[in-house]
């Protein structure tokens, strides 16, 4: 078989059976985009930006958002939220159904570091340990959030909003929750 014919299978890699959790693939050829799986935050794929380079789910960056401005987003560019009762502790109180409705940014099984992508500082990325024994990213001792009812990236629905115990915010990228509504 020639080289040019010879395609490979997508790797599934770091599944978990944790809300919010996602298996991550990556294309075999590396211009082009894996599609996402499923649709929506905590929607689990990593997608191949440029040869060679991947960007995962678990990546933390800036994006923008109509209203708020520079916010944190994950890898897929959906808006990252931090919980008001994690009192910046850098450990998560977001449990149970609240963990179903506002899924962690959880790093795969076998990752011992989240990935700072564009605008974000390296030095105020980090982790905390949950209970259930995953690993959830956070920024400036904040754990990240998604939020399943923002459908697409830009969206910031979840802002200021009052829900399961605490109200949630996006953080701008000096690691600063942002209270205002958009």
């Amino acid at each position: 078989m020639a080289a040019s014919t010879l395609t490979l299978p997508a790797v599934l890699a770091a599944c978990s059976s944790s809300p919010g959790t996602a298996a991550s693939t990556t294309a075999a050829t590396p211009t082009t985009t894996a599609p996402p799986t499923t649709s929506g935050p905590g929607a689990a794929t990593t997608t191949t930006t440029a040869p060679g380079g991947v960007t995962p789910v678990y990546a933390v960056r800036t994006g923008t958002v109509p209203g708020l401005g520079k916010v944190l987003v994950d890898g897929q560019g959906f808006t990252l939220y931090v919980f008001e009762p994690d009192k910046q502790s850098g450990k998560s109180t977001c449990y149970g159904q609240c963990a179903q409705g506002w899924p962690p940014l959880l790093l795969p099984t076998g990752v011992p570091t989240p990935v700072a992508g564009p605008g974000v500082t390296d030095s105020l990325l980090g982790t905390a340990a949950r209970t259930d024994g995953t690993t959830e990213v956070t920024y400036n001792r904040w754990p990240l959030y998604l939020w399943v009812n923002d459908s697409s990236p830009g969206q910031a629905t979840g802002q200021g909003v009052n829900n399961l115990g605490g109200l949630w915010y996006v953080l701008a990228p000096d690691g600063r929750p942002i209270l205002k509504r958009p």
